[in-house]
């Protein structure tokens, strides 16, 4: 199955809702659903709002793609009881740790029907360092590979990597797994928390279907605003390369 096609438009972007409350997340849901295709609810927002976060997300952005962001990681048996829980509410993505092993993946992708399971390769915030400190055998670009091969063949439709493995990993699995790639920064951003990031263009020049973006946009005066200036430069790179 191939990666789903953003309309018309849209950005390649799912902005991240990690608000403080449930209405600053809906008023950000309701600025960016003109430009981008995608909302992120995570696990801040979840967890404190429940469902209704979902509900409200979607509506508030006009029926974007809802991509909850629960990272869930367990044995096999309970994530499978997680991902039957969120179900019927639909979302176009969910992610689960490759880490937890193939059969905790096959676990997740067998409890929800049509939304896509995402593999969480290793986490953008890691750089070489940390990945030695919690044991996981390095370099990075290593581990995401290995972590991207297992998760695919559990069945995961989609991964997330950093913008700056997305090219390798866009070899190994192929063209039908949608790539997300987190660690975005609009050239000139601050970095925050990131370890391994690039700017929305090279991602997705790299192989990225999917960006995550947060901060550039919902911490700007303006996130509509930030939103629309984003988009365009994307959309207008896209259309150009084709």
């Amino acid at each position: 199955m191939s990666p789903p096609t953003p309309a018309t438009g849209l950005a390649p972007v799912a902005v991240a809702l990690d608000a403080p409350d449930l209405d600053t997340a809906l008023g950000w849901a309701s600025a960016v659903g003109p430009y981008v295709s995608t909302v992120k609810i995570g696990l801040e927002v979840y967890l404190r709002d429940g469902a209704d976060a979902v509900h409200r997300a979607r509506e508030a952005c006009g029926g974007r793609d809802l991509f909850l962001d629960l990272k869930l990681h367990d044995i096999p048996n309970t994530v499978a009881g997680a991902a039957r829980s969120v179900a019927a509410l639909a979302p176009t993505y969910l992610t689960v740790h490759a880490s937890g092993g193939a059969d905790m993946v096959r676990a997740a992708v067998d409890a929800v029907g049509d939304t896509r399971v995402v593999g969480v390769t290793v986490l953008t915030s890691l750089d070489e360092a940390d990945l030695a400190a919690v044991g996981i055998r390095g370099p990075a670009r290593d581990a995401v590979r290995r972590l991207s091969v297992l998760a695919v063949g559990a069945g995961a439709r989609a991964l997330v990597c950093s913008p700056q493995e997305v090219a390798e990993v866009r070899r190994e699995v192929g063209d039908d797994v949608v790539l997300i790639t987190p660690g975005v920064r609009p050239a000139g951003a601050a970095g925050g928390d990131q370890s391994r990031v690039s700017t929305p263009q090279t991602a997705l020049a790299n192989g990225a279907d999917l960006l995550v973006i947060g901060r550039p946009i919902t911490a700007a005066p303006d996130p509509g605003a930030a939103a629309r200036e984003i988009a365009a430069s994307l959309v207008g790179d896209r259309a150009e390369r084709r």
